[in-house]
């Protein structure tokens, strides 16, 4: 991997899982539905599960960058690219995500990552978005995906406890009404009266006072 100071060498670490993916669940070996539910786990893991904190960490006038242009610094964060205050050492997060967050904070100041916005995306150990983010046009969205799986989950249970399958002309009741009773409940009768007191009581007054 090339870089402005001399070669990196970037590889696997020792711990190995090989093995075949068979589409056969009974056979010797790594199934597809095994590999499907490992990539969901991931994939649907946020980065603040890793430790990490909510908000950026670079400066809203430069973008982490600490410069205006080549000649002038910015004046909002004094060059550091850091929001106003804020320093990376005294991050309320653990020692393991400090470093993460270091290590794209300097990747990021370094032209040949520029485009990878390191940086403004530090908080998020420089994960941009969603992992399936795509165009609307292109293929369905997300929700389009979550009513198919929840059509597919409803059409399990009804099948499960052995009712009917829904279509366009069924009307699913989600409750009912039922008789509560007529009238006041106790402490509302209390109030009721005490209100109808007062009510009678102001009446005779005004009209004792008529008289006089």
């Amino acid at each position: 991997m090339p870089a402005s100071w001399g070669r990196w060498t970037l590889a696997w670490g020792e711990q190995l899982d090989i093995r075949p993916i068979l589409l056969d669940p009974c056979a010797e070996g790594l199934s597809e539905r095994a590999v499907a539910g490992y990539i969901a786990k991931y994939a649907t893991k946020g980065a603040e599960a890793s430790g990490t904190i909510d908000h950026r960490l670079s400066c809203s006038a430069c973008r982490g960058r600490g410069r205006m242009s080549l000649m002038a610094a910015c004046g909002l964060c004094h060059g550091t690219g850091l929001k106003p205050g804020l320093h990376l050492e005294a991050l309320p997060v653990s020692e393991h995500a400090r470093r993460m967050i270091r290590t794209c904070w300097d990747l990021g100041a370094r032209p040949e990552y520029r485009a990878l916005r390191l940086r403004p995306w530090a908080h998020m150990l420089g994960f941009r978005g969603h992992f399936s983010s795509k165009s609307r046009a292109y293929s369905l969205t997300l929700g389009d995906l979550r009513t198919a799986r929840a059509r597919h989950r409803s059409d399990q249970a009804r099948q499960q406890h052995g009712l009917p399958p829904l279509d366009d002309a069924t009307t699913l009741v989600l409750g009912h009404w039922r008789f509560a009773g007529i009238g006041y409940t106790p402490g509302e009768a209390i109030i009721a009266e005490h209100i109808r007191q007062r009510v009678q009581t102001a009446r005779q007054i005004a009209a004792e006072r008529e008289e006089s």
